[in-house]
């Protein structure tokens, strides 16, 4: 089944909770996962940072609602409990425990109205909706989405610029990656091949220890194993062991598996990837915002 939202959470969560008994997430997670019959991927899977489970993030969420609304209690750092009202609930065994039933509790409203951990929007959708993200979850996912938009648009801008812009932006990306050693050094061992692109070969750290043969070009059609084929056999007459690839367009499945059995190790960068790397090291992007998360530091609170 797909990993149920965190208000299908709660009511399983209560219900774990109803012995009566200390319990932590670290134990509830799993137990509730069994119970929900996740595969071992649903459990593994990430938030778009790759932070944190996205399965732990939602039981989580759904362990502090409950908290705010009184269902549970923290008896002591880490555990949570039943509460007589989470028993009283219980005991009328609702189909479901979501935002709109612990709205019948002014402490979940007041957490609301104080804290605004969720819009008015947002909280409008959540109580209609049975797929839902926490919002973490819907920050991340916010933040994925520009993220994409951006990409589109720097691979847009690539194929549109001077052949000698593209050249630059790459030399530029790979010594901010750590390789050519200065951009100078990088600008004279990777050569013009005279097709909008570049062909040539760089040092691998600044000391030169090894060598990397590079084959940057700007591409409308998908590469295919031939193309890679032919690069294969150009890094070997440069006498190097390691090669990159580098297209705006993407690789057939044929030229990934050819590069897989190969002994030479050669690296593909499709557009989607190049775009990726030049967002993630700092190359023709500027921030436009930054939002920082922080949560509650307990470590500081134990050492006073």
């Amino acid at each position: 089944m797909a990993i149920p939202d965190y208000q299908t959470c709660m009511l399983h969560l209560l219900r774990l909770a109803s012995d009566g008994t200390e319990h932590t997430l670290k134990d509830a997670v799993p137990a509730l996962a069994d119970t929900f019959k996740l595969t071992e991927a649903e459990r593994a899977e990430l938030l778009p940072s790759g932070q944190q489970a996205v399965f732990n993030n939602r039981v989580g969420w759904a362990s502090t609602y409950l908290k705010k609304a009184g269902l549970l209690c923290a008896p002591r750092r880490g555990v949570f409990m039943i509460t007589d009202r989470g028993k009283n609930v219980l005991a009328q065994n609702p189909s479901k425990i979501d935002l709109k039933l612990l709205e019948q509790f002014p402490e979940f409203l007041a957490f609301k109205a104080k804290a605004k951990t969720l819009s008015e929007a947002d909280y409008v959708q959540s109580t209609a909706s049975t797929t839902i993200e926490t919002p973490l979850e819907s920050l991340e996912v916010a933040y994925e989405k520009i993220r994409g938009q951006l990409k589109g648009e720097l691979l847009d801008r690539l194929n549109g610029e001077a052949p000698a812009v593209f050249e630059r932006i790459v030399i530029e990306l790979l010594v901010k990656m750590g390789y050519g050693g200065s951009r100078a050094d990088a600008s004279q061992a990777i050569g013009k091949s005279g097709d909008e692109g570049l062909d040539g070969i760089i040092k691998e750290d600044r000391l030169g220890l090894d060598i990397i043969y590079v084959q940057a070009k700007r591409w409308v059609a998908t590469v295919g194993r031939p193309e890679i084929q032919k690069f294969a056999g150009a890094l070997h007459g440069q006498h190097a062991t390691k090669g990159i690839f580098i297209t705006t367009s993407d690789f057939s499945k044929d030229a990934n598996d050819y590069v897989s059995k190969i002994e030479s190790k050669i690296v593909l960068i499709d557009g989607s990837k190049l775009t990726e790397l030049m967002i993630e090291f700092g190359v023709a992007v500027a921030t436009d915002a930054t939002y920082t998360v922080k949560r509650i530091d307990n470590d500081f609170f134990e050492s006073i």
